[in-house]
């Protein structure tokens, strides 16, 4: 049967796979967009030393090999189109053969990949924004530590002869993939623009990298860093070459897409405005971030996640067996993949996620009655039929998530342990808990106005966009005596608006360089969060776009692969086809004149800011805030006058 715009059938199958943090997931998505399965493997990390973050390329791609033959089990192998590969924005090294060479004083050469979030080239970095060159214009004025060319300076500079000297090529780890997959050393447009400093209309700048002490990566047209640049989707050679179809269990011969940065995977899905219930204008710019699940590496703040396929005991028993319509099986084995809940996951976690959907009757978790450990599966019943339709069409759900800026505030705290216990006694995850508590202490006035007196600046890594100033740590100002129940949970509150007053500084700076933008765009588990999403939404002043489906990111591979395979006519199509919006949430106007802008006014009067935002009157018409308390007002005199900087009192 073919679908409307497309000669594709529809056993038409495409496989995503995305590199994150700790670990490596695959999908196998159909042509509707529609996650059939999932798999995930974790990866290595070395630390060797602070700041000094590494993995390995050979250990990543076994991992993309596991999860790849893992989603396609059961499958006609025939059906697969096409395979899509995101990754994060982490330096692969390799030599002239195209094997590994160290990136650390060990020499171990296992070890090729500096992470993403290595912070080792700060010296570099620093040298490379004093040349001011106009290349930096490209991102944003100020190079962040973690792009590549200061990590590319640093290997020159320190491992002269066990690498620089070797190397034969530099990856981005997206590009990496794809030419493990094909054989094909081009580089996708998306890393280079991103990360490299290449411009899509005039190419590389021979004076930069002369001028920073990289003039090396000139000789041979680049061909170090890349001389055939590609837009994301476009179909790499002759695709899938014989042996990586044989590592990754897939069709020799299908189609291999030209890579994304992982968060752009996510955009994909999302950013299809025909979808929304109000079409935005051509030319305005939706700004879109990624928000994703799960355990995280203590210096990380991107995140990966684990998830559940679910369904009903017995589908095929609705008319026989009505009662087991209303009970949810959570599988250890589901028919594919293997998959399953996370240790960790307590009944409150089900609750709070399912809840959603339905009313609950009961939750039963099984366990293994030998050891008495948990077994991953379980049931969710619930009073009516209506619920487990809903959760089953959609197929695939990530339960138990975490962010890593608001887990580093909450579980923190002198009260996280009452917390705990009372979540759990109530059956709700410890957020939920804070969201109801925030709605009781908050009285007759807005939940936003409890922060007054409580700010935080939550830059625990540095800050990447828009200030790109690694210096940077957390700060919390307003602090009391006590330590209850009620101050952590307005902490909690301060950190989420920090955040959120993060994304409108991001939004302000773009906005004072000319671009319109009226939409945000949320995808990841944090977009389960009405608190998160709402003060993105009040604090912005813009509606936030939330997708219907949670694994944004895997679906977004999975519609490179659908685009390389011929059976879209282009990336724009298969996203209009392949992706759905779930809601929209709207800023709540009424509550604008009592909203805290405290952390917005401490950016702009440290000078920190954009430019100190010359749309500021704009701003402060459109956001009244209520007084600032003394010791802030004090607090931020001095960083005016240059006695105080944000550095002080640090977390």
């Amino acid at each position: 049967m073919a679908m409307p715009g497309g000669d594709q059938e529809l056993g038409s199958y495409y496989v995503g796979v995305d590199v994150g943090t700790g670990s490596v997931r695959a999908a196998l998505v159909d042509q509707r967009g529609i996650l059939l399965a999932f798999a995930d493997q974790p990866i290595n990390q070395w630390e060797p030393q602070f700041n000094h973050h590494e993995q390995s390329s050979e250990d990543i791609w076994v991992a993309c090999c596991i999860v790849t033959k893992k989603v396609v089990q059961g499958i006609d192998l025939n059906q697969i189109r096409g395979l899509g590969f995101d990754a994060t924005c982490s330096l692969v090294v390799l030599d002239k053969q195209f094997r590994p060479l160290p990136v650390n004083h060990e020499g171990d050469s296992h070890r090729n990949i500096i992470m993403w979030l290595d912070h080792r080239a700060v010296n570099q970095v620093h040298r490379i924004n004093e040349t001011k060159h106009s290349v930096l214009q490209y991102v944003g004025g100020v190079m962040s530590v973690e792009m590549q060319a200061p990590k590319l300076l640093w290997l020159k500079e320190n491992l002269r002869e066990t690498c620089w000297d070797k190397a034969g090529h530099f990856f981005d780890l997206p590009d990496f993939l794809s030419w493990k997959a094909t054989g094909v050393t081009a580089r996708s447009l998306c890393s280079l623009v991103c990360k490299w400093t290449y411009s899509a209309e005039k190419g590389w700048d021979d004076s930069f990298w002369k001028m920073v002490g990289l003039e090396d990566l000139v000789a041979e047209n680049y061909s170090k860093i890349g001389n055939q640049v590609l837009p994301p989707g476009t179909s790499l050679g002759n695709g899938l070459t014989p042996e990586a179809a044989k590592d990754l269990g897939l069709p020799a011969g299908i189609a291999v897409a030209a890579s994304l940065i992982d968060a752009h995977a996510g955009g994909l899905v999302i950013l299809t405005s025909h979808n929304l219930p109000e079409a935005r204008e051509a030319s305005s710019i939706m700004l879109f971030f990624h928000l994703s699940l799960g355990q995280q590496s203590p210096s990380s703040t991107r995140t990966q996640g684990t998830g559940t396929r679910l369904g009903p005991p017995h589908a095929e028993s609705k008319q026989a067996v009505p009662w087991e319509l209303s009970r949810l099986w959570f599988p250890c084995q589901f028919p594919r993949p293997p998959c399953g809940i996370k240790e960790d996951t307590e009944e409150h976690h089900l609750r709070d996620y399912f809840e959603e959907y339905g009313k609950i009757d009961t939750i039963e978790k099984i366990t293994n009655r030998q050891s008495g450990k948990k077994r991953g599966s379980g049931f969710v019943t619930f009073d009516d039929h209506d619920p487990v339709d809903k959760i089953v069409l959609q197929k695939y759900h990530t339960i138990n998530g975490h962010n890593a800026k608001i887990d580093h505030m909450v579980k923190g705290h002198a009260a996280f342990p009452e917390l705990q216990a009372k979540a759990t006694a109530r059956c709700q995850s410890i957020y939920a808990y804070l969201n109801s508590h925030l709605d009781l202490i908050k009285k007759a006035q807005p939940v936003g106005f409890l922060t007054v007196d409580l700010h935080v600046w939550p830059d625990f890594h540095g800050n990447r966009s828009p200030l790109a100033d690694l210096t940077l740590k957390g700060m919390v100002t307003g602090l009391k005596l006590s330590q209850d129940l009620d101050d952590l949970a307005i902490l909690y509150l301060a950190t989420v608006q920090a955040i959120a007053f993060g994304t409108r500084l991001i939004i302000e700076a773009m906005e004072s360089a000319g671009h319109s933008i009226s939409t945000l765009f949320l995808c990841g588990g944090l977009g389960k969060n009405p608190l998160f999403v709402q003060m993105h939404a009040d604090i912005t002043g813009m509606p936030v776009v939330l997708s219907q489906e949670v694994e944004s990111v895997l679906v977004g591979a999975a519609i490179l692969g659908a685009c390389a395979s011929g059976d879209f006519a282009s990336v724009q199509e298969a996203m209009a086809r392949m992706s759905k919006v779930g809601k929209v949430v709207f800023p709540r106007r009424e509550d604008k004149r009592v909203l805290p802008g405290n952390f917005w006014e401490l950016m702009k009067s440290t000078g920190m800011g954009p430019g100190q935002v010359s749309r500021q009157t704009v701003t402060e018409k459109r956001l009244l805030r209520p007084p600032v308390s003394p010791i802030f007002q004090e607090f931020i005199s001095e960083c005016r006058n240059g006695i105080r900087t944000p550095r002080a009192r640090e977390m």
